[in-house]
């Protein structure tokens, strides 16, 4: 592996650090309650850190970092950019799943990764919003921001990671759509620092939006038919990440931890 590489990874793996100690802070700052923090080790190589807070405001939220390298298995040599002739890779990423206590606050979803394999490098990601009771004011102020985000990056990324986000969160078994989407992205490698420039500029804009969002709405009141509302929403959410989330698939499939693979998951659910 180059050196270049290897710099280009350390910088990744710092960043998605940054970010995720912002996160921990800004949302323990709001909450009140603290995250609790567990390590992890990957047999395979690596490993990561996993923190989940239940709260009053934040009724579970996870933001979970890892780095991890070693060899893809049969199943997905040849499947992954770059491992046709050399199985291995290096993957580092940041993954945060917000359930609100108040289920006038939409449930908020956001991961960036960085992966290498021979020869080939690249970020994907995205952010995404799923509420129970949808606001048009929480939709649009969601999707604005994420617009001007991605403008000075790219003019075409806004429409394009919404529709791809739009196409990747829709449940087929129910011909529904998970949320209000977002965007989503994959394999972008056009040049490294504006790349990162990028991925750093979404992972800012989340969580200043969450912040903002949640203070916004969190003293709202609700009843128990919007309680109802949330449970059912919920159950949803637990059918997408089980039956089509991508990132829930490769951390099973390549010795992720199972624990932080599925703090996506809601405190409760009901399917009735």
């Amino acid at each position: 592996m180059s050196e270049q590489i290897q710099n280009q990874q350390q910088q990744a793996e710092k960043w998605f650090r940054e970010l995720r100690n912002q996160m921990v802070g800004a949302i323990q700052k709001v909450d009140g309650a603290t995250f609790q923090e567990k390590e992890w080790q990957r047999p395979g190589g690596g490993g990561g850190l996993m923190s989940i807070l239940k709260g009053e405001v934040f009724e579970k939220v996870g933001v979970n970092i890892s780095t991890v390298h070693g060899e893809f298995s049969e199943e997905f040599r040849g499947k992954m950019p770059g491992t046709e002739e050399d199985p291995s890779f290096w993957a580092s990423g940041i993954s945060v799943v917000a359930h609100m206590k108040n289920p006038k606050i939409a449930a908020a979803h956001f991961n960036t990764r960085y992966i290498t394999t021979k020869g080939k490098q690249w970020f994907g990601g995205g952010c995404d919003l799923t509420p129970a009771i949808p606001e048009e004011k929480e939709t649009k102020n969601f999707h604005e921001g994420l617009k001007r985000t991605c403008n000075p990056h790219g003019q075409e990324y806004y429409e394009q990671f919404k529709q791809q986000c739009d196409e990747y969160f829709y449940l087929k078994h129910r011909k529904e759509p998970r949320g209000i989407g977002g965007v989503f992205f994959d394999y972008i490698s056009n040049n490294f620092e504006k790349d990162l420039f990028f991925i750093k500029d979404i992972g800012q804009y989340f969580i200043n939006f969450i912040i903002d969002n949640v203070n916004r709405k969190k003293d709202l009141d609700y009843n128990e038919d919007d309680l109802r509302a949330l449970s059912q929403k919920r159950s949803r959410y637990v059918e997408f990440n089980l039956l089509y989330d991508r990132g829930t698939l490769f951390g099973l499939k390549t010795g992720g931890n199972i624990d932080a693979i599925l703090m996506s998951m809601p405190p409760e659910a009901k399917w009735s």
